[in-house]
């Protein structure tokens, strides 16, 4: 199933959840490691502390695993609806935000 996802970022957790998008911890979990990784990377800020992406998950229940593993530990307020094509998402991207504001921890 593909989805259109929103939620909100949990701003002190980012440059952890930038680490481990990066250092291959999330990329190596199974079975869903790389499409989390994609769809981080396809995110967009749709408004101030919003994201929004696109998934596609098997889950009985939308983005249950990823969500226990992952989203739960740096994202809150996760909405999810069931879409039939990849949706244009207009805003700033997500990835280059986490980049950006690790580039300014480590400066």
């Amino acid at each position: 199933m593909l989805y259109r996802v929103r939620a909100r970022i949990m701003e002190g957790k980012m440059s952890e959840f930038f680490n481990k998008l990066t250092d291959g911890t999330i990329a190596q979990q199974r079975p869903d490691g790389q499409e989390i990784l994609a769809s981080m990377q396809r995110a967009r800020l749709t408004a101030p502390g919003v994201i929004e992406w696109s998934e596609t998950c098997y889950c009985p229940q939308p983005l249950a695993h990823e969500r226990e593993t992952v989203y739960n530990h740096f994202l809150s307020e996760i909405q999810t609806e069931e879409i039939s094509s990849e949706p244009e998402i207009r805003g700033a991207s997500f990835w280059d935000y986490l980049a950006e504001s690790q580039q300014q921890l480590l400066t």
